[in-house]
């Protein structure tokens, strides 16, 4: 990360972890850093709905070309849900039908659906999402009332565990991959029940190593500083990468663009189109570097550390 004060200004590179409120978009928490840290440029790693509150990953300067690598991360939710209703939407901000004659369930039949929702399971997205359908978002469909399917796709959720039942209401912790809905779990529990559900309240609570315990709160004491004090290093963008630690020569060759000879026991001998990550002696993100076997070599795709001074 980077703070540079130069007389009254700083420059700011580096990543914010946010607690988004509920009530606004991702674009708008993004919109709030960037009208204080222009021209610098923001990105955010994962939308969340308004409905949502919770970890909201910025990424500023060169360091949102790191947007992906966050994306791929584990993500945490606590999701909140209803029985007995359904929703255009999924969740409580669409048009709500309730289930006639909505019988009773049980904590323990809800127990039981849940390892249904676990591994790799196939998901259809919301109609109310930003799944493309031939090269238009569905949310942009679904408010003209178009008429439109969305095919299932291949989602992991690592772990699901009912947190809270009291009839209508429960609430789940999932732990899951990229492009998973919580609202489409939700809605899918109630109609293996047979009742319907929507989503009424989430939360994410982590992405990778970013959790909500250590988030910046977003308020009015949101400032240049605030900002530049809360930045966090690139290098937790790429955790999940493998790590080759370069020194001052390498260092010096990856700046400029240069190939880099290595034989890193760690990386697989024949495997092509690994992706490293290359730290500099100080700790720092050098570079993404895709690992060549049969050269023995990291060719730079991505390079973050300026050139050493001479």
């Amino acid at each position: 990360m980077s703070s540079k004060t130069s007389g009254s200004s700083l420059t700011i590179s580096g990543l914010l972890n946010i607690n988004k409120p509920k009530g606004i978009t991702s674009r708008q928490v993004v919109n709030q850093v960037q009208k204080l840290i222009k021209p610098v440029r923001v990105g955010h790693a994962g939308t969340l709905d308004p409905l949502a509150t919770g970890v909201l990953v910025l990424c500023t300067g060169s360091n949102t070309r790191l947007i992906r690598f966050i994306q791929q991360q584990p993500k945490e939710y606590i999701g909140e849900f209803i029985l007995g209703k359904r929703s255009d939407t999924d969740d409580i901000t669409g048009v709500i039908s309730e289930t006639a004659n909505c019988r009773l369930v049980t904590q323990q039949e809800l127990e039981t659906c849940l390892p249904a929702f676990k591994g790799k399971i196939d998901q259809i997205p919301p109609q109310y999402s930003a799944v493309h359908i031939d090269g238009r978002r569905a949310y942009d469909l679904a408010r003209r009332g178009k008429s439109f399917e969305i095919q299932p796709r291949k989602v992991d959720v690592y772990e699901i565990e009912l947190l809270d039942f009291s009839f209508p209401r429960f609430q789940l912790r999932i732990l899951c991959g990229s492009g998973t809905y919580i609202r489409s779990i939700g809605r899918d529990l109630g109609e293996q029940l047979g009742v319907g559900a929507t989503m009424s309240a989430l939360t994410r609570t982590r992405i990778g190593p970013f959790n909500l315990d250590s988030a910046m709160e977003l308020n009015e004491e949101l400032s240049l500083v605030t900002i530049a004090e809360n930045l966090q290093p690139a290098i937790l963008a790429v955790e999940q990468l493998p790590h080759y630690h370069c020194n001052e020569r390498e260092l010096l060759s990856l700046s400029q663009g240069q190939k880099l000879k290595c034989k890193p026991e760690q990386f697989p001998a024949t495997q092509e189109n690994i992706e490293i990550a290359v730290i500099s002696p100080q700790g720092g993100l050098v570079a993404i570097a895709d690992w060549e076997p049969a050269e023995d070599q990291l060719s730079p795709r991505q390079v973050f550390h300026p050139a050493p001074d001479k």
